[in-house]
């Protein structure tokens, strides 16, 4: 696990080392371990590395083939290296090193482009040709570790943040209005933008090969994976579901044991983590787990009910793990924000400051920590959220409804008048069409409500899902962590993708929307409480956890925030949007904000995600943007 940078000129002119190295240097924290630079004219490659596998010298990056045609930069892990290790030996390749990161080198001389269809693992990496004068650059099935690029002045830059390009001398910061008004309707971002007018994120499931001796301001993506929720043509007897589910799962958290420095987990009260913990401590001595609390002492009402370390320290007792907690206050979201927006880099989904203390925390005792993530989009967790009445016949009814939905902060009835100070520069932009363009045109139009359910899973999967990993990657590294999540082993998952509608919900007619403002109140009321949603995950997952935590009704990693934005926070938040000096209103109309948070902090509706977003917003504007 590392961090990644490069530039191209292509005009010619050669690369800077002194400025790549300070694009690099950016990335520290991302690899503490060691750094390097490779140059070769007007190509240039740098790398942070924190070392997991073959800790000594001989697994340094830039990594350069044995003739030196070939030079590498690449952040992740491959856990099915030592098959392919094994593959190529008996094709002839030497190796010189144990890691993961000569392996993928020499797969990519074997097998081309092709060669990430066959890695199992997360990654992003940028593969140099000498003789070619090409550059490959790549990116994992799910969007596991971020990679970004931009194009400006003839020069082409990537890197696993933003931060390095931005460090770059003489690389235009502008806002992306357009990104803005994106994440302003559904909290994310669906689109390939940032913040960052001209940054793009690569997406991911693609391939792009440049040739550094043509000019060009687009990269020729290729994909070479997507999801694909399908009806199987002979389902299988339930079952034999349960058995396959928890012969892939034992065998995903296995693989992602891997490594040669300690490797712990996440830990909340959730059947997700706490299955993961109970298969990972009976390979691993002394497992460490972590979690994070809440002080709930003014809470109230359903939010009581947001600190899960009860159960945490029940499975932790039960699996006799080394167990860590930290209890958060109202005062700690304050306290990170700064640093936390300097490294998510751009809000994401949710509310994200608990994933930092709990990275935080973690990081203290392990340098590999695992993460439940995945598992409920992969296998229908969120049933309150899929469209399944029988009312929705076609597809552009469905996208509408849907994307009413996931309007998660400004519904569009308000966006014109929120965004009235920037109205002019985006009012080409309809969100309807963002959202509609996540499915590709390629696929079937839904004819059943199994259908409309399996492209629900798909969309959730390229957005929800994504801007989960984004946000895991970001604030894991931030302290030098890695994160691994076993629910996305590629064997896991092909899987789950022909798992039948039926065996991952029922009461599929009767499930009620909820507000994801209190993921606490409409949760518990929800049929989830009877274990509507990952019907077949479950009964795979009651050989390892106990039956009480199957039972137990799903619970968002959140704190109080509702009650904090109108307690003991409140003086932050008023200094921040009562604020006539706050940047944010430079894109945000003020009184139409205002009018909006008010109605928060006088208990008329629960805006705790919008005042979050706000919040961010403005720190983000303060850290990237330089005062007018």
């Amino acid at each position: 696990m590392c961090g990644i940078c490069g530039v191209l000129n292509f005009s010619g002119s050669p690369v800077l080392r002194e400025q790549l190295e300070a694009m690099n240097a950016v990335l520290a924290h991302r690899g503490p371990d060691g750094e390097g630079v490779f140059t070769d004219g007007p190509l240039g490659l740098a790398h942070r590395r924190l070392a997991i596998l073959d800790l000594s010298s001989a697994g340094q990056q830039p990594m350069l083939t044995e003739d030196g045609r070939l030079a590498i930069s690449y952040n992740g892990e491959v856990y099915n290296f030592r098959e392919l290790r094994h593959q190529l030996e008996g094709l002839g390749h030497v190796f010189r090193s144990e890691c993961d990161t000569e392996v993928v080198l020499n797969s990519y001389v074997q097998w081309g482009a092709k060669a990430v269809e066959r890695f199992n693992g997360m990654f992003a990496l940028a593969i140099y040709d000498r003789r070619e004068r090409k550059l490959f650059l790549a990116r994992d099935r799910y969007g596991i570790k971020p990679l970004y690029y931009a194009f400006q002045n003839g020069t082409f830059f990537f890197a696993s943040e933003q931060k390095a390009i931005l460090h770059y001398p003489g690389f235009a910061r502008r806002v992306d209005s357009e990104a803005v008004l994106e994440y302003f309707t559904f909290q994310n971002l669906f689109s390939d933008r940032t913040f960052l007018q001209g940054v793009r994120l690569f997406p991911a499931g693609h391939h792009a090969t440049l040739d550094c001796a043509h000019p060009t301001d687009k990269l020729p993506f290729r994909q070479y994976w997507d999801f694909h929720f399908r009806e199987p043509e002979h389902p299988l007897d339930e079952n034999e579901y349960v058995e396959e589910a928890d012969r892939l799962f034992r065998q995903a958290v296995r693989r992602q044991l891997v490594s040669d420095v300690e490797v712990g987990a996440f830990l909340s009260g959730g059947i997700d983590s706490g299955s993961i913990v109970a298969e990972a401590s009976k390979h691993t001595r002394d497992f460490k787990t972590f979690t994070c609390g809440f002080d709930l002492h003014s809470a109230s009402g359903l939010e009581l009910a947001f600190d899960e370390r009860e159960r945490a320290e029940q499975l932790s007792y039960l699996f006799k793990t080394r167990h860590y907690e930290m209890v958060l206050k109202a005062g700690d979201m304050e306290a990170c924000l700064p640093q936390l927006v300097r490294h998510l880099e751009e809000p994401r989904v949710g509310q994200s400051y608990p994933n930092y203390y709990a990275a935080h925390l973690a990081s203290k005792f392990c340098t590999v920590v695992l993460a439940g993530t995945g598992g409920d989009e992969l296998f229908a967790g969120y049933p309150w959220r899929y469209p399944r009445n029988a009312a929705t016949q076609t597809f552009d009814e469905y996208v509408d409804s849907y994307y009413l939905f996931w309007q998660r902060l400004i519904p569009n009835s308000l966006i014109k008048k929120v965004f009235r100070p920037v109205w002019g520069s985006v009012e080409h932009v309809w969100t309807r069409d963002i959202f509609r363009d996540v499915f590709p045109k390629h696929l079937a139009p839904p004819q059943s409500p199994q259908d409309f359910i399996n492209h629900s899973l798909y969309f959730e999967c390229k957005t929800f899902l994504h801007g989960l990993l984004v946000v895991e990657d970001k604030l894991t590294m931030a302290h030098g962590l890695e994160a691994r999540v076993p629910f996305l082993d590629n064997d896991l998952v092909d899987f789950a993708m022909q798992v039948p509608v039926a065996c991952k919900l029922k009461h599929i007619n009767s499930v009620q929307r909820i507000d994801e403002n209190e993921p606490g109140s409409s949760m518990r009321k929800n049929t989830f409480g009877k274990q509507d949603g990952k019907i077949i995950l479950r009964k795979c997952l009651q050989r390892h956890v106990p039956d009480d935590m199957l039972k137990a009704a799903k619970q968002g990693f959140s704190g109080p925030d509702a009650t904090w934005f109108k307690g003991e926070s409140i003086d932050f938040v008023r200094n921040v949007i009562f604020n006539d000096h706050s940047r944010l209103f430079e894109y945000l109309d003020r009184q139409a904000v205002r009018d909006l948070v008010r109605e928060h902090l006088d208990g008329k509706q629960n805006r705790r995600l919008l005042i979050w977003s706000l919040l961010n917003f403005e720190q983000w504007l303060n850290e990237f943007m330089e005062a007018a």
